[in-house]
């Protein structure tokens, strides 16, 4: 089984759509994934996710499924940026190099700007949104992150989601501790990230990311430069 996690086109956030740009960078994706095997195409509930996933859905002739799960997530940190609480996904890296002992998959939460009850109870949310998607395949997680089956799936299903929780859900699937993840990655407006249920022994499979944020398709078409990419907080240029 192939995952493909598509963040949403340049966001218009004030109406929840996506700006003239975003429809640009929408169409361009559609085109790149036009000889890609997708046999369900899945949406976050918001505008900017579900108008991105549409030139898709139109150009394979393909419904649209929305998870409500998959929405951005909305939380924050004791940090400001221009002027509100900074997002929580936007953590500089300093802050989580300098944590000692570096945080672990199973005490993250207990790292300061991390502790909010919100963040651990809503991240929960999302693993049982996954844990009930994969098992629709097929594939039941274990307590150990192993993915259980019994006969194997050659579903190719893409995910339009955001650039949080992008990064959350792909932690969750890598077994990497938020923090560090969230630091160390970034996914820009209609980037493409692949996860393989990798099959390496019978009836078990792990989830491995074999593409990450490709959005090599805005390059193609000179979009890749249009302006400083959504969610980008420091020295870009």
């Amino acid at each position: 089984m192939r995952l493909y996690v598509i963040r949403h086109a340049d966001p218009d956030y004030e109406n929840n759509t996506i700006t003239k740009l975003g429809h640009q960078e929408a169409e361009a994706l559609s085109e790149r994934l036009d000889d890609v095997q997708i046999d369900k195409i899945y949406s976050s509930p918001m505008g900017r996710a579900m108008h991105t996933a549409e030139y898709t859905a139109k150009r394979k002739g393909m419904d649209i499924e929305v998870l409500d799960w998959t929405a951005e997530v909305d939380w924050r940190v004791d940090q400001e940026y221009n002027g509100r609480r900074m997002a929580a996904y936007n953590i500089h890296g300093h802050e989580v190099r300098e944590i000692e002992p570096q945080p672990s998959w199973d005490d993250w939460h207990a790292y300061d700007l991390l502790s909010d009850e919100k963040i651990k109870s809503e991240f929960e949310t999302i693993k049982q949104g996954s844990d009930r998607l994969f098992e629709d395949y097929g594939y039941v997680r274990d307590e150990k992150g192993l993915y259980r089956f019994e006969e194997s799936n050659d579903a190719a299903v893409a995910v339009f989601c955001h650039g949080g929780f992008g990064l959350t859900w792909l932690a969750h699937l890598l077994n990497i501790p938020l923090p560090q993840f969230w630091a160390g990655f970034f996914l820009r407006p209609t980037s493409v990230t692949t996860v393989l249920l990798d099959e390496r022994i019978d009836g078990v499979a792990t989830p491995r990311c074999i593409g990450l944020a490709d959005s090599s398709h805005l390059v193609m078409k000179g979009l890749d430069n249009a302006r400083v990419p959504g969610g980008i907080v420091a020295n870009y240029e």
